[in-house]
């Protein structure tokens, strides 16, 4: 079978391609650069050659005709990730128009099985989430926009449509293209750039596991209903960190404050992100999520995900053979994989 796929140079998109051509099955992509292409797939062993790529945006409703034309299935995995105030006017645009636009789309065309990549974070601030969870209304900027598709999504599944949504956790694991959100927090908490921490805690899995369950449900074999929650648990803040000095052997000295308590600095963070060139790690965001401890039901929560200190290893390996973390920082992560190699 044919799946068409967007966003798929992205940490998601990327994983689910390498997972479905596994199984056996052949992938378009839609990609604004092709020059991407190769960077994002070739470290996951996919054969960039095999793959069908179209140059051009979720927005152009010609491109995406072009994309799904002729698919056996969909995967709409393309979204800007970030809560950096400085991505606000584009997260409106490819998060909430992409998705409007794409899902019409594939809908238009006829196409039988289309995945939409939501967030958990779409549902907050309900505490325990679950598939019949409402969606949420959050309070902050990326985290809304994903709300704001999610009910463009539900409103195509109320009308009968195939569209099946999926809410992955926040996710870390090797090999992504793009540096994203959470392997870059990982990245500056092992570089000491985060010695504050908020309370609570958040969802978070392994990408490969997400991959793997999308794959799945695109090629048909995935579990019933037409929301599914990606694999996962729920890690506070202390835990994380534990976490981290596990798998490096280093102290990591942290503070943790009340996550309501630092809203407002966040905040304040936000307004100056805007105008200072360089990334603050303290993002309302992040704080957000944290103070609204959300966790997943447990009969949601669909297949085991891996250890949480196989993924943080994988994670901090990664990041070390790239050279974007020093030895020094990833401590005996990257003394257990000289001794591997």
């Amino acid at each position: 079978m044919l799946v068409s796929v967007t966003g798929g140079t992205g940490f998601v998109g990327a994983h689910s391609v390498a997972a479905v051509l596994r199984a056996g099955h052949r992938v378009r992509l839609l990609v604004r650069d092709e020059s991407t292409v190769e960077r994002a797939l070739a470290p996951l062993g996919v054969d960039v050659a095999a793959v069908d790529v179209v140059t051009g945006n979720v927005l152009d409703r010609f491109t995406v005709d072009r994309v799904v034309r002729g698919a056996d299935a969909v995967l709409h995995a393309a979204s800007v990730y970030s809560f950096d105030s400085r991505a606000h006017r584009e997260l409106a645009r490819t998060n909430v128009a992409g998705t409007a636009q794409v899902l019409e789309t594939a809908r238009r065309a006829g196409i039988g099985r289309v995945v939409y990549v939501s967030s958990f974070g779409a549902l907050l601030p309900g505490r325990v989430l679950g598939p019949d969870s409402p969606v949420g209304h959050p309070r902050e900027t990326y985290l809304a926009s994903k709300a704001a598709a999610e009910s463009i999504a539900r409103e195509h599944q109320a009308e009968g449509a195939p569209v099946t949504i999926t809410y992955p956790p926040a996710l870390l694991g090797p090999h992504d293209p793009k540096r994203g959100d959470q392997v870059t927090r990982l990245r500056n908490t092992l570089r000491g750039l985060m010695p504050i921490w908020p309370s609570g805690g958040l969802p978070i899995g392994d990408i490969r596991d997400t991959a793997a369950l999308h794959a799945t449900l695109l090629t048909g074999g995935g579990p019933s209903g037409n929301r599914h929650f990606g694999p996962g648990r729920y890690v506070s803040t202390r835990q994380f960190v534990a976490t981290l000095r596990e798998a490096t052997g280093r102290p990591l000295p942290a503070v943790y404050l009340p996550a309501r308590a630092m809203l407002p600095l966040g905040a304040l963070m936000g307004l100056v992100q805007r105008v200072w060139p360089w990334h603050i790690p303290a993002e309302y965001g992040a704080i957000y999520t944290c103070a609204c401890a959300a966790r997943v039901e447990e009969k949601a929560a669909g297949r085991p995900s891996r250890p949480l200190a196989e993924t943080f290893a994988d994670t901090i390996n990664w990041l070390h053979t790239e050279g974007l973390l020093s030895a020094q920082a990833a401590g005996a992560a990257a003394i257990s994989e000289r001794r591997a190699a």
